[in-house]
């Protein structure tokens, strides 16, 4: 209630023996408890008769309350459990693209190769064909 140390309440007891004295600190002492003991029954008559008790009773219970309901209503724990479940959902997608992606890589590779061959297959038979038309150009002419 005072929040009073053991150290502060020695130092009361000294100063309290020096100033009393050992003679009457005894008396003193049975003194002091009762008149706290009478102040607190005065504090506890006063809080009901003025309905002080309830009202702190009512404030605690609505403290309590609140503090339920602001639990309750948290939503922290579920914007965390949204945002994990949205970055492994792009984390997927994000995944799945780049898979696409490398496999249309690959593809066009393979047609670049494929188109590749098939230019020089024809470029050769070109070549062939013009040493041919040529061959046979030369034949003519010499016959």
């Amino acid at each position: 209630m005072f929040n009073i140390g053991f150290g502060e309440i020695l130092i009361v007891l000294v100063v309290a023996f020096v100033i009393v004295g050992p003679d009457d600190l005894p008396r003193v002492a049975r003194w002091l408890g009762r008149s706290l003991r009478k102040l607190r029954l005065l504090m506890r008559d006063i809080k009901r008769e003025t309905g002080w008790d309830e009202i702190e009773k009512e404030v605690k219970g609505v403290s309590r309350e609140v503090k339920q309901t602001i639990r309750e209503v948290d939503i922290s724990a579920d914007l965390k459990e949204a945002a994990e479940s949205v970055k492994q959902e792009v984390k997927g997608v994000s995944d799945d693209l780049e898979k696409d992606i490398k496999s249309f890589d690959k593809e066009m590779k393979s047609e670049i190769k494929a188109m590749d061959a098939e230019l020089r297959e024809a470029a050769d038979e070109g070549q062939s064909t013009a040493e041919i038309k040529e061959d046979q150009q030369n034949e003519t002419g010499n016959h």
